[in-house]
């Protein structure tokens, strides 16, 4: 077992120590789980959820030190999304990628990183599908194109964007990039009318000729790879994480975190739920019991693979070499394990919830819902997952495409 792994997931005391994030408190999931359903009728973060994000400092956490910010361990982000899911799935994950995005930025060009910071908090939407792009254009290039998933743009300030750029007559010299703009330069497509993850207002984009100086382009290989420029940039282990890893892991903590609650949820209902024509209460069934301890099972070996696959990634990047492709592979195979198990344990615990959990101010069904909908997610392909993760530990030719 690795120091990484002892010293942050090692215990339950150590998992608390990482917890103590600065404004994450109970309260404060508290007060997203009491906003939950205004949440999901607004389809966005209600204006008080934003304001008490904006006064937790949470955004700060992955931020450089040299504009301010707290430079956390890049593993510090995911103890507390999860948590923030156990109050509302849709907020932990608009709020966690939001203070990604954060890590994200500090990973471009020093003066892209200057123009941005100005703004705090910085919170930008980041649909990385590469559906623009981008032809040069003097120092930089102009860019057209519309972006689905762009979760939590109605906040937004700064966007970044997926695009694939060069020269139209040279196919050959086109490479895909993330491009970052202020968010007053696209257009906002009112369509996320969805299930599930209503709150994450991850509606569609759309630029029409933007400029966008070259300082703020940085390419999808150097990101993946984390040599970035902010890599050299900032001295810390925390900006030579691979984005794909980095993602999948903070993308599936709303899940694990969604399934912790709901299995909370049910344990509490167990004693109050007295069954129909039985006259007895639900906990008194050995079935019933049987159910919680499976789940509680399942999610302690979820926290296993998390701690591993983080301390795995860890001792990579802290050789200061970049994170092999079967290493990211293996990470993103655990990520989509974790929500495809997360997404199990809420079914199989629902099933034996009786007809009333379907009611819509009843939290278990809103958290199976959101969940359905964030197991969507292209990362957390579990076919595809388990089918790169295999090739690449064979060795195996991937495409070079291939999101890992």
């Amino acid at each position: 077992m690795s120091d990484y792994r002892t010293k942050k997931y090692g215990s339950v005391a150590a998992m608390t120590a990482v917890a103590t994030t600065p404004g994450i408190t109970p309260e404060f999931v508290a007060r997203l789980g009491e906003r939950a359903q205004e949440a999901e009728h607004l389809r966005r973060l209600p204006a008080d959820t934003v304001a008490d994000l904006t006064a937790s400092g949470f955004t700060e956490l992955l931020v450089p030190a040299r504009f301010g910010g707290q430079q956390a361990e890049w593993p510090a982000i995911l103890d507390p999304v999860r948590r923030m899911a156990h109050g509302c799935t849709s907020s932990a994950w608009t709020i966690g990628f939001y203070a990604l995005h954060n890590w994200m930025l500090a990973l471009f060009d020093e003066r892209a990183q200057e123009e941005a910071f100005a703004t705090r908090p910085f919170l930008a939407p980041a649909p990385l599908a590469p559906t623009g792009r981008g032809v040069p254009a003097g120092d930089g290039i102009r860019l057209s194109g519309r972006w689905s998933w762009a979760t939590g743009v109605r906040d937004g300030n700064w966007i970044m964007v997926g695009a694939l750029c060069g020269p139209e007559e040279d196919p050959a010299a086109i490479y895909p990039a993330l491009a970052l703009l202020p968010i007053s330069d696209v257009r906002i497509e009112d369509v996320w009318h969805t299930d599930g993850m209503r709150a994450t207002g991850s509606d569609d984009v759309v630029i029409n000729d933007a400029f966008v100086p070259h300082h703020r382009l940085v390419r999808v290989a150097d990101i993946y790879s984390g040599t970035a420029p902010g890599a050299g940039l900032h001295d810390a282990d925390t900006y030579r994480w691979p984005m794909v890893p980095a993602l999948s892991l903070l993308a599936a903590m709303p899940a694990l975190g969604s399934a912790e609650r709901v299995a909370d949820i049910y344990a509490e209902r167990l004693g109050e739920r007295i069954l129909a024509y039985e006259g007895i209460a639900q906990r008194d069934k050995p079935l019933a019991q049987a159910r919680l301890g499976e789940a509680r099972v399942r999610l302690r070996a979820l926290r296993g693979l998390l701690a591993d696959t983080v301390a795995d990634l860890e001792s990579v990047v802290a050789s200061g070499e970049p994170a092999p492709r079967p290493v990211r592979g293996e990470a993103r195979l655990a990520a989509a394990h974790i929500v495809h198990e997360s997404r199990a344990v809420i079914a199989h615990l629902l099933e034996a919830s009786g007809a009333s959990a379907h009611f819509t101010n009843n939290p278990l069904q809103r958290f199976k819902r959101d969940v359905d909908v964030l197991a969507g997610h292209v990362v957390f392909d579990y076919d595809t997952s388990r089918e790169l993760a295999g090739a690449l530990t064979l060795g195996m030719k991937v495409s070079r495409t291939a999101m890992v």
